[in-house]
């Protein structure tokens, strides 16, 4: 969860730009964790969380490395914020450097081997033409195909 606003908080040039998206994000984020799960999986109650934390690294993301519109600075100010994973990102980063697969990863329980039977990754990283079942969700995080190769 991003920090909360205060007068300590020195921001970095270009984030008046960006802080209304992130807040956004952050509003809708709060009505998902509030939201009534009556009726759900235990599981299932926590996937429109991890929608929106992906959505918001991915926005981060993209800000910084594909359209190049926001400073190293402003970058660094996010993460440390809290308004992006950094592992994740660095996933992401690596995927699109040596073309590893991991450059629309959804979450990074997804690619654990601890969390999953048979010590393999999640049923969602497995390319849809090779799937059995048409339609698959991930456990962890609703994800229904984040494989490089869709």
């Amino acid at each position: 969860m991003p920090k909360i606003k205060t007068n300590r908080v020195k921001y970095p040039e270009g984030w008046e730009l960006i802080e209304p998206t992130l807040r956004e994000l952050d509003a809708k984020m709060r009505e998902a964790e509030m939201d009534e799960h009556d009726g759900k999986r235990k599981c299932e109650a926590l996937w429109p969380i991890f929608k929106l934390s992906h959505q918001r690294s991915r926005y981060v993301y993209d800000l910084y490395y594909r359209r190049e519109e926001i400073s190293k600075e402003l970058y660094e100010f996010c993460l440390d914020q809290g308004y992006g994973d950094r592992s994740l990102i660095a996933k992401w980063k690596k995927g699109t450097k040596l073309l590893s697969g991991y450059e629309r990863l959804c979450c990074l329980r997804c690619i654990q081997p601890r969390d999953h039977n048979y010590g393999t990754t999640c049923v969602c990283r497995v390319p849809k033409h090779l799937r059995e079942e048409k339609v698959v969700e991930c456990v962890h995080c609703g994800c229904q195909g984040c494989a490089s190769g869709d």
